[in-house]
């Protein structure tokens, strides 16, 4: 003669209460802060504009990330040293005047974009910054202290990723903080 099991839903269909033992509360989950995991807390994204298409899709992708965690946006935009060949033998000739007007229209537009974009979703400030590119975002990421940097990649390939190298790629091997990179959309045929 063969014993069968009984289990708490075979006693409910026959009308017997289950066991104390299968009515027994689930442990509620520990927080992952107590348990001593590590949690993703960010405070300030720092995202590098350069009022491209692609710096403005990762603004795009910043924005609800910022959102979700709570953090403030810090956007920088870079002017590039202006250097113009002279002729006549007296060498390369700086013109302060023309960097000087880029950072005046740069703060311009990403006040104008930071209003557009992200409006009062989110806290957000902005900087001009001169010199090189990748150092500069690197050096204000320090400054700042930021939790995170979310930069476009510009899809250079074969010679002018050579000659050019990539600010993004550059971001990437140096930041003391975690990079996303965000891709070029790739058109749809």
């Amino acid at each position: 003669m063969k014993r069968r099991r009984t289990t708490a839903t075979s006693r409910r269909r026959r009308g017997q209460e289950p066991s104390p033992r299968a009515a027994r509360p689930k442990a509620p989950e520990p927080d992952p802060a107590e348990a001593g995991e590590p949690t993703l807390g960010l405070n300030s994204i720092l995202v590098p504009i350069d009022f491209s298409v692609h710096s403005k899709n990762a603004l795009k992708y910043a924005i609800p990330l910022a959102e979700q965690f709570g953090a403030s946006l810090h956007l920088v935009f870079v002017v590039e040293p202006t250097v113009y060949p002279a002729d006549l033998g007296f060498g390369q000739v700086v013109l302060p005047g023309i960097e000087e007007e880029l950072r005046e229209k740069g703060a311009e537009e990403l006040q104008a974009l930071i209003e557009r974009e992200i409006g009062s979703r989110v806290e957000a400030t902005c900087i001009v910054r001169t010199g090189s590119p990748h150092q500069e975002i690197l050096a204000e990421a320090s400054e700042k202290d930021v939790d995170m940097i979310v930069v476009a990649t510009h899809g250079h390939s074969g010679v002018e990723h050579m000659l050019f190298g990539s600010t993004a790629d550059r971001i990437v091997r140096h930041a003391k903080c975690p990079v996303l990179t965000i891709r070029p959309e790739v058109e749809k045929r």
